[in-house]
């Protein structure tokens, strides 16, 4: 009767392991998409990813840089103070987009350009990613609001 008990109690934990493993690959290949790391244009500079990688680049819009093509198409560089990227985006940019304030866009890397497909911009004078924050005071060009 014991060895019964036995042989039921670990067939019940093999079981139980092989649903975790199951559920802990699944939820990973459910993230494989969903998941934007940061850089700062210096982590850039110093890490260079893969063309197909999407990641979120933040900083400030270089002043003088922003620059409206044909149609959709707008181009400026993003500094942190320490690096500069240049970056691509076609479509429509938020309203309070501005050269000297904080951004935030999603994309990849192609030919030594970001291309964003998505841009977010501060939504008010005093507010900033706490990404880009961060990352300008590593640089020491951070200026607290209402300075």
């Amino acid at each position: 009767m014991k060895s019964l008990k036995k042989k039921r109690r670990i067939q019940i934990l093999a079981a139980a392991a092989v649903a975790l493993v199951l559920a802990v690959a699944l939820i990973g290949y459910g993230f494989r998409d969903g998941i934007n790391l940061y850089r700062s244009p210096s982590q850039l500079a110093e890490f260079h990813p893969d063309p197909d990688e999407v990641f979120r680049l933040g900083g400030l819009v270089e002043q003088g840089t922003l620059k409206r093509g044909d149609g959709h198409v707008i181009t400026f560089a993003v500094t942190d103070g320490g690096a500069t990227v240049p970056v691509r985006f076609e479509g429509v940019l938020p309203d309070l987009f501005a050269e000297n304030a904080g951004m935030i866009a999603t994309g990849s890397m192609q030919n030594g350009t970001f291309v964003a497909s998505e841009i977010l911009a501060k939504h008010d004078e005093n507010y900033m990613p706490k990404e880009v924050a961060d990352s300008l005071k590593e640089q020491g060009v951070y200026q607290p609001p209402n300075s």
